[in-house]
């Protein structure tokens, strides 16, 4: 009896281990069935994409940005770095929208962005620049560099000015605040002024001053920005320098049909539809044509010069059917007071003028009235000038000029290529170089042959650019070899052309 008692528990714990384990597996089978219905598992990735388009309309597009070509771009360009293949977007070709509404394209493009990004407003334009862009009630508190938008979710903060990555530059740009409307309890600031053109926060800080970086740090992204809103963009200024604004009001008049504001100083709340606070920076000295609206590439930037200045040559060209002595080409000589001067700048004049030239020199500084060289450098048809902030007046030349520029001794090939070589093709300009050797440089009267100044440049190089930029630019000038130099300006006369008679 016993033992048929201890068999029956036995039994009995077996018959409920069986129930557990059949309990259990139809809890497994019945969330399988579950997860089949509800899990993203085993769609097609088009049903995917269909249901994360449907949320994210569900959210009405609370914040749209009003152009999506240049955060496209920006998504391309983060691609590229990735070696990923990048597709053709055509979207973003439409402005759309505007004040009213968005296009369907526009809002399709906008769709896929924010899927992509969580509803950024602000993003990286490019490796230089961030750009925040809104629509809406946008109300500008200048004094305290604060933007206030309905609707939005977020606060957001941008330096407006392309360096991104140089602190130095970024220590003397003010930062911006874009903040919800109704943020913090308090009612929104009231409007003083409303307008119905589109904002556009800039900053002057950083290294404007330099001619260079005047061009490629503000107003060749200021261009690419607010090109498409043609005129209707009001430039509010901030790290405001009234001497640099004044410098370069024509060309701000080219874009915009309303008043520039020193935005810092401004004591109204600016009421806008929209928003756009930091420039879109393409590369150095130019504009990449494949990421702008149509109108907006370097050929265009130099026709609004043209317009802004009264420039008469679009293109250099003789006289009749040939250079003749009624049009003699003209070279002119970018002259430098400082550091990088001609020591034999008298004889490459009177060298040049052997070979038929009509030579002018030009010294342009900051005081410089840009209208007045702007003119200079329109009537040249060869420009040359030692590696400097004076060549970026390339952007006046007329198209089939020639830029020459003449490259310091110290293995900067490099610099000379980014700062004024590749930009030379989008402008239409035929560029040379001459390379100042050993025996034509003020250095070799400085140091020893076998100091690494002049045996090893590359060790100055890996020292960092101020030891570079103190030795090679700084202290450096230049003695041409008339010989050469002559032979460089012989091909420069080639490149030129020559009338009717020789197409």
């Amino acid at each position: 009896m016993k033992s048929n008692r201890n068999l029956s528990r036995g039994e009995g714990r077996r018959l409920g281990n069986v129930a557990l384990i059949a309990f259990m597996l139809g809890s497994l089978l019945l969330l399988s069935l579950i997860r089949a219905k509800f899990s993203p598992i085993g769609k097609t990735g088009e049903a995917i994409k269909a249901e994360e388009q449907q949320e994210v309309r569900k959210e009405s597009i609370k914040f749209v940005t009003l152009d999506t070509a240049d955060e496209t771009a920006a998504s391309a360009e983060e691609e590229e770095e990735a070696t990923q293949p990048n597709p053709t977007d055509n979207s973003g070709s439409s402005n759309g929208g505007g004040v009213g509404g968005v296009s369907s394209t526009a809002l399709a493009a906008a769709d896929n962005h924010l899927r992509l990004s969580s509803k950024r407003v602000c993003y990286e334009s490019s490796r230089r620049s961030d750009t925040c862009e809104a629509a809406g009630d946008v109300r500008v508190q200048g004094r305290v560099q604060t933007i206030h938008i309905a609707p939005l979710e977020q606060e957001w903060k941008v330096k407006p000015y392309c360096r991104k990555h140089d602190a130095f530059a970024l220590s003397h740009v003010k930062e911006w605040s874009l903040r919800p409307l109704l943020s913090g309890g308090a009612p929104p600031p009231a409007c003083t002024i409303n307008s119905s053109a589109t904002a556009f926060v800039l900053s002057t800080g950083g290294f404007t001053g330099n001619l260079f970086h005047d061009y490629t740090d503000v107003l060749i992204p200021a261009f690419i920005t607010a090109r498409r809103y043609a005129g209707e963009v009001q430039f509010l200024v901030s790290s405001f320098k009234s001497w640099w604004t004044s410098k370069y009001l024509q060309i701000f008049q080219q874009l915009s049909r309303h008043e520039v504001i020193d935005i810092d100083a401004d004591e109204e709340i600016r009421c806008y539809p929209n928003v756009v606070v930091g420039p879109t920076f393409h590369k150095e000295l130019g504009v990449d044509a494949s990421r702008a609206p149509p109108g907006t590439s370097m050929v265009d930037f130099r026709a609004m010069l043209r317009g802004a200045f009264g420039l008469e040559r679009a293109a250099a060209t003789p006289s009749g059917d040939r250079w003749d002595i009624r049009r003699r080409p003209r070279l002119l000589i970018i002259s430098r007071r400082a550091s990088r001067r001609f020591l034999n700048e008298r004889a490459m004049v009177d060298m040049a003028m052997s070979l038929g030239f009509d030579v002018r020199v030009g010294d342009p500084d900051v005081s410089t009235d840009v209208s007045k060289f702007a003119r200079l450098v329109n009537s040249a048809d060869v420009m040359v000038g030692v590696h400097g902030d004076g060549l970026t007046n390339m952007v006046f030349l007329p198209a089939g000029a020639v830029l020459i520029q003449v490259v310091p001794y110290g293995g900067l090939e490099w610099l000379a290529r980014g700062t004024f070589r590749e930009p030379s093709a989008d402008m239409e300009i035929h560029y040379l170089e001459y390379m100042i050797q050993l025996d034509e440089t003020s250095l070799s009267d400085e140091y020893s042959r076998d100091d690494p100044v002049l045996k090893d440049p590359g060790a100055i190089h890996k020292q960092g650019w101020n030891a570079l930029k103190t030795v090679y630019l700084d202290k450096q000038n230049v003695k041409p070899h008339l010989g050469r130099l002559k032979n460089t300006f012989m091909e420069a006369l080639k490149l030129l052309p020559h009338g009717q008679s020789n197409k």
